[in-house]
């Protein structure tokens, strides 16, 4: 008996049409999650990581941007051909996202105590008396102290690390299925990061949800990601078990992303960083479009776009020379 994954992202297309042409910020993206599986996305800024996630939500703006090709499937349902009202549903209640700056996404006139409430309200048609109450439920699942004291207070009442632990409450309101997470401790300090992680971790294993987190920055995902994809220009350019993806990465991107963050046992020594800038989405180099920057490159890089292949069990990606990346010792 076959399953069907909780989502499936098959040949995901997406363009912008900007003044100076034809950005394609989604270039066929693929990938699944299940019930209970953190999938972290990795990539450097403009990589199309949001860009996947608010494709996924429905909240692509409309134009500039426009879904070119593929499939959004969710439980076997793909949602890109799902009426307006139909994705409503689904969206907060099955599907939520927390967004990556908390203080833009909270409204600034309104009590956090009214937001969370107001989930209740629509989605489940409570009365204030009973949404406020799990409103502050909510506030203290996730940690918040003196909940039912501070369930009046305005966002900017609040510390950047309770904000985010505000926002994280709004998403799991209605106990959904798949969490997405777009760079949630991207503003915090390192302790309030690891604490905001950690609670994300707990409250996933709770409740045996999907999280996708987006993030540029691998020491966050390494001890609660199961499989990373690592986007470029658009599209997945590897994606493995973290375990495989660390020990013996497969392309040279991910490869340089993870010769970059520094580590004790080379202290002293100088940085190092991936040479050159991502290419602009509106004038992608030939063939592979990270060969300006890889120092592997050949003319075979740069004149064919290498495809998506299996290099192990569970395992793909998309470099003509992955054979010598996955065989080359560790930096």
């Amino acid at each position: 008996m076959t399953t069907v994954p909780l989502l499936e992202v098959r040949d995901l297309q997406v363009e912008f049409h900007t003044r100076d042409g034809v950005a394609k910020a989604v270039n066929g993206v693929s990938y699944t999650v299940e019930a209970g599986q953190t999938l972290a996305v990795l990539g450097e800024s403009g990589s199309g990581k949001s860009v996947t996630a608010q494709a996924v939500m429905g909240i692509l703006d409309m134009p500039p941007g426009r879904i070119t090709g593929g499939q959004i499937l969710y439980r076997g349902q793909d949602l890109l051909t799902m009426s307006e009202e139909q994705r409503r549903k689904i969206r907060g209640d099955r599907i939520a996202m927390i967004f990556q700056d908390a203080l833009s996404s909270l409204n600034p006139v309104l009590s956090v105590g009214y937001q969370l409430a107001e989930m209740f309200r629509v989605h489940r048609g409570m009365s204030r008396r009973q949404a406020r109450a799990r409103a502050i439920e909510l506030m203290d699942r996730v940690r918040i102290p003196g909940a039912r004291e501070r369930v009046n207070d305005y966002p900017h009442q609040f510390s950047g690390g309770m904000r985010q632990r505000i926002m994280i409450a709004m998403a799991l309101a209605l106990e959904p299925d798949l969490i997405i997470a777009d760079e949630p401790t991207t503003a915090l300090d390192v302790t309030v990061q690891a604490q905001v992680m950690d609670l994300l971790a707990e409250l996933q294993r709770e409740y045996r949800m999907g999280l996708i987190l987006i993030t540029h920055d691998l020491g966050v995902v390494a001890d609660v990601a199961d499989t990373i994809a690592v986007m470029y220009a658009g599209r997945i350019v590897e994606r493995a078990d973290v375990h495989q993806l660390y020990r013996r990465p497969a392309h040279p991107y991910t490869k340089g992303l993870l010769d970059s963050v520094p580590r004790l046992d080379h202290k002293g020594g100088e940085l190092y960083a991936i040479k050159g800038l991502p290419p602009s989405l509106t004038s992608l180099p030939g063939g592979c479009a990270f060969s300006p920057r890889c120092a592997a490159a050949t003319d075979l890089c740069r004149s064919q776009t290498p495809a998506v292949v299996p290099v192990a069990p569970g395992r793909v990606a998309a470099c003509h020379h992955w054979k010598e990346t996955l065989d080359a010792p560790a930096a």
